[in-house]
């Protein structure tokens, strides 16, 4: 089975998310035990590429439900949409409350920032993919 398919709609979500999930698990881990450290300028890049992820799903979703119609895209972009918030809400939050080196609170922000950032990328990735494999 093609991970990729586009009639089979979650495959590609599911590896995205499963793939989040590794990274974020093993930031929160070294963030802990201290192998490698979140730094400021990491979470405003982190904060700046999901808000521009946004706001160009803002502006293909205008163009798309224009042309052909918002079902196809909808189901595809969940993932996206999803990471894109919560990097935007966590990074935000971490930002907030300061970095602690080896805090368990600031490990599980960190992993959750890890998290949605992968997802973010790894959906986008996977938009990206299903257009090209489907759309022709």
């Amino acid at each position: 089975m093609n991970v990729s398919n586009c009639c089979f709609k979650c495959s590609c979500t599911a590896l995205a998310v499963i793939l989040s999930l590794i990274i974020g698990i093993f930031g929160a881990f070294f963030q802990f035990s201290g192998v490698f450290t979140v730094t400021t300028t990491f979470l405003w890049v982190t904060f700046g590429v999901a808000v521009g992820v946004l706001a160009l799903l803002a502006v293909v979703t205008a163009v798309s439900c224009r042309c052909q119609g918002c079902a196809s895209l909808c189901s595809r972009i969940t993932a996206v949409l999803a990471g894109a918030l919560g990097t935007i809400l966590f990074s935000l939050l971490l930002l907030a409350v300061g970095i602690v080196a080896t805090g368990i609170g600031t490990a599980i922000l960190v992993g959750l920032v890890l998290f949605f950032f992968t997802l973010t990328l790894a959906g986008l990735a996977c938009v990206i993919r299903c257009n090209a494999d489907c759309s022709g």
